[in-house]
């Protein structure tokens, strides 16, 4: 693993997941999901972007079972903070229509993103639709929210690594660190 004490941006704090922890919880997370849909015909991974790409990608592979992928785009964070408005950037082009959907995130903070995307894709009728977060702040929700496959839940840090970013930073690290937003501001 690479040396947590030497990190490759300032506003870095320290390691909350290394990534040998991400990849057992990430298996964990697969397995499940090929049980609980051992039985289904049209399995979709729905992964909204930018940040869910390397979990979805890493998850998709301990699914062993067909399944198709497919994204959407939607934004609703300025720098370090939820807008708590959801925008629609770019749908999903597959048609879902009696499909098990499991939307993926990269983390639920608010909660305002899930709920938003949940239910514009129930209003399109899918046979079933579950979530499933790599990360959740259970306190900083400001709206119910279900999550049916969750990686971790954290408190109230902000994270970057495994595709989480701070203002397009860090995306690309294979662990998740919490970050001194003071540092980040220079």
């Amino acid at each position: 693993m690479e040396n947590q004490g030497h990190f490759p941006y300032d506003f870095i704090d320290r390691v909350i997941f290394p990534q040998e922890e991400i990849e057992r919880r990430v298996k964990a997370l697969g397995e499940q999901i090929t049980a609980d849909y051992k039985d289904s015909e049209k399995l979709l991974l729905l992964g909204l972007l930018r940040g869910s790409v390397v979990f979805i990608t890493d998850l998709m592979r301990k699914i062993h079972r067909p399944l198709t992928m497919d994204f959407m785009s939607v934004s609703s964070y300025n720098k370090s903070e939820s807008s708590g408005f959801v925008r629609i950037d770019s749908d999903h082009k597959t048609n879902i229509r009696g499909w098990d959907v499991i939307l993926i995130d990269d983390i639920v903070d608010s909660g305002y993103t899930i709920r938003t995307v949940s239910k514009l894709l129930l209003d399109r009728e899918p046979r079933s639709l579950k979530v499933c977060a790599l990360l959740d702040k259970p306190e900083r929700h400001k709206v119910e929210v279900g999550i049916d496959y969750l990686g971790f839940s954290i408190p109230d840090y902000f994270v970057v690594g495994y595709g989480l970013d701070y203002d397009e930073k860090g995306r690309n690290l294979p662990y998740i660190a919490s970050i001194d937003l003071k540092k980040g501001e220079g």
